[in-house]
């Protein structure tokens, strides 16, 4: 499966982007997704998953409450809505496909990874 992420820009401290992952292939929904982002001079981390069905989502602690992962099967399509972004949330985003799992919670668990969309947030 490829994926295409879109969606980063530059955004002001307290406000919303949505990021978009789009897979190709017709096997989308057998796959877990998550996102993970980088920051500058540190390592790729798990931020947010989803569970094949959508039924099960999971979040790193700093963005509970803030962050919404979310997918339409029927368009191949995984969403990652960031409200209440803050300086801290400035990095480079990826979403990632896995086969191995219920969800998508780490390095290990992806299968596939699409290239990174870069969020900038000014405080």
């Amino acid at each position: 499966v490829q994926l295409q992420a879109s969606g980063g820009g530059l955004v002001q401290a307290g406000g919303s982007l949505r990021l978009s992952c789009a897979a190709s292939g017709r096997t989308f929904s057998r796959y877990a997704m998550g996102w993970f982002r980088q920051a500058p001079g540190k390592e790729r981390e798990f931020v947010a998953a989803i569970s094949w069905s959508g039924g099960s989502t999971y979040y790193e602690d700093s963005v509970k409450g803030r962050f919404t992962i979310s997918r339409d099967n029927a368009k191949n399509t995984v969403y990652l809505q960031m409200n209440s972004l803050n300086a801290e949330d400035t990095a480079v985003y990826y979403c990632a496909a896995g086969l191995r799992g219920a969800a998508v919670l780490s390095h290990a668990m992806v299968d596939y990874w699409g290239k990174g969309t870069l969020v900038t947030v000014s405080s």
